[in-house]
């Protein structure tokens, strides 16, 4: 069969989802458990954008095994120099440079002609050859392009050293039939002697991202590129875990093959949904919650006598299954740490003493420890440990009738101590008011969803909250665990404001 590559942007073009914002040591988590999960090159950033984001292709660059790292650059030398060195030292290295090729971003934002493009394609694609083995090349806005000078715009890179074509639709204009011919008529008009792989790159605008990718294998494309639960700008970019699965299930249609590990699948999803703060709908295909549940009588009828007459995907394939409860309070630090080992986490001695510590004390809290909580200590452990204030204590006054009141402390970076006391219609709001004060901002609250991470009485809250700036009309996003859901909006706040104060410095 032929076999389809996966190429992961996750931590590029997923992270500008608004308010998503990886530090360095979620980006190579993350990075780490796509590597088992089956990806076989990864987007790790635009190194040029941030030193931030330099210092974590850099990161994932010296930490992935096998493989294929890439990073984004423009056509410009100074992008392609700095994308070489935060990808020196990777196994497998390769660029990815974009110039964008429709009448509208031509015109309006380049503000080039068609023949400077070409000749900045010709220029810039032909240094980064000098410098990567692996040069892949994007025609930004590909699918509002106009046809000839696409191929033109193609055949140039190719002809610079290029031999990865990525036909991205930016902005999810294109169908399947559209979409699908386009690779067509490049693959049989392209000239070449050595192999050309092909790539899709296709945003849910229109909700046909998927359908997209997959028009575009049936036309000749070998890579797909896309995001784990389709996250990205706007309306987000093709979901993987769909593709991968598709691929799968009808492979008696399309007769390709991958590298992913479909029982890795769950797992890789709920990671990057809890560090980018973004939940995965409950109806969303292959992960989300009710895409293996039964509520219809005749359905659960059929599925009790064959899950075939309902189920066309069994769980346990994609990774989901009811949790094994291993781990409690008498369970020791050698059981702990294979238990992190499975769950794809490799932490540092001092990390893994100082999660130890957090899980003996959530098991003296909750009687059964599943790996929902694992996960859920670990992300919040390394949040914290990023935040440059820290929140301190909580203390509420309720009363039935009338106004709230709470007294909320944090802890600077510099360890000096500071309090607010205010008011406010309920008890959340009167924390935040307080937390406002304190951090001296004046945020719109603009999304607030509470959740219980397991099931029981003793289930611990996960908050996730979205802060607006009026002022940089910027999002972010933030999350906060706790026994308590007071305290987990607070620390939800506070992650979220530290990401603020980020922004303005």
């Amino acid at each position: 069969m032929r076999k389809i590559q996966f190429f992961d942007t996750t931590l590029r073009d997923g992270e500008q989802t608004p308010g998503v914002n990886f530090n360095t040591k979620e980006k190579v988590q993350i990075a780490l458990q796509l590597e088992k999960w089956g990806i076989d090159v990864i987007e790790a950033g635009f190194p040029i954008a941030s030193q931030g984001d330099f210092e974590a292709v850099k990161a994932i660059a010296e930490s992935a095994k096998s493989m294929t790292v890439a990073g984004l650059a423009r056509c410009q030398k100074k992008d392609i120099d700095r994308a070489y060195e935060a990808l020196k030292n990777a196994v497998d290295p390769q660029i990815h440079t974009f110039l964008a090729t429709s009448d509208v971003h031509m015109k309006y934002k380049l503000k080039m002609t068609k023949e400077e493009v070409i000749a900045s394609i010709k220029k810039h694609v032909s240094y980064a050859r000098t410098l990567f083995e692996k040069v892949q090349f994007s025609p930004e806005d590909a699918s509002r392009t106009e046809k000839t000078f696409l191929l033109e715009a193609v055949q140039t890179a190719i002809d610079a050293g290029a031999s990865i074509i990525n036909i991205p639709d930016t902005v999810g204009y294109s169908n399947p039939t559209e979409y699908g011919g386009l690779f067509s008529y490049l693959i049989q008009n392209i000239q070449s002697e050595q192999e050309i792989i092909f790539s899709s790159h296709c945003h849910d605008d229109l909700g046909m991202a998927t359908a997209n990718a997959l028009a575009a294998i049936e036309n000749g494309a070998n890579r797909v590129e896309g995001a784990v639960n389709g996250i990205g700008e706007r309306a987000g970019n093709t979901a993987l875990e769909e593709v991968a699965l598709a691929l799968y299930i009808r492979k008696d249609f399309y007769q390709c093959e991958a590298n992913i590990v479909l029982n890795e699948t769950k797992k890789t999803s709920d990671l990057v949904s809890r560090l980018s703060g973004i939940p995965v709908p409950r109806n969303k295909a292959i992960i989300g919650e009710n895409a293996y549940a039964h509520e219809s009588g005749i359905h659960q009828d059929g599925v009790l006598k064959n899950p075939e007459t309902y189920e066309i995907i069994t769980p346990t394939l994609v990774g989901v299954s009811q949790n094994s409860l291993p781990l409690g309070k008498l369970s020791g630090r050698h059981a702990f740490v294979t238990k992190l080992n499975e769950l794809g986490y490799q932490l540092s001695e001092d990390e893994t003493k100082e999660a130890f510590i957090r899980f003996k004390d959530l098991a003296d809290k909750k009687k059964q420890i599943t790996d929902r909580d694992i996960v859920a200590l670990l992300t919040d452990q390394s949040r914290v440990e990023e935040e440059r204030c820290k929140l301190g204590d909580v203390q509420v006054q309720y009363s039935s009738s009338g106004y709230q009141g709470a007294i909320v402390s944090i802890v600077d970076e510099e360890g000096r101590t500071k309090v607010a006391s205010t008011i406010g219609s309920g008890s959340i709001q009167a924390i935040y008011n307080a937390l406002d004060e304190l951090f001296q901002q004046k945020p719109e609250l603009s999304e607030y969803e509470i959740q219980a991470i397991t099931g029981g009485e003793d289930a611990q809250a996960e908050v996730r909250i979205t802060l607006h700036d009026p002022e940089t009309k910027q999002d972010v996003r933030g999350i906060g665990i706790d026994f308590d859901v007071l305290q987990a909006s607070a620390k939800a706040y506070v992650q979220a404001s530290n990401q603020l104060k980020e922004q303005e410095n």
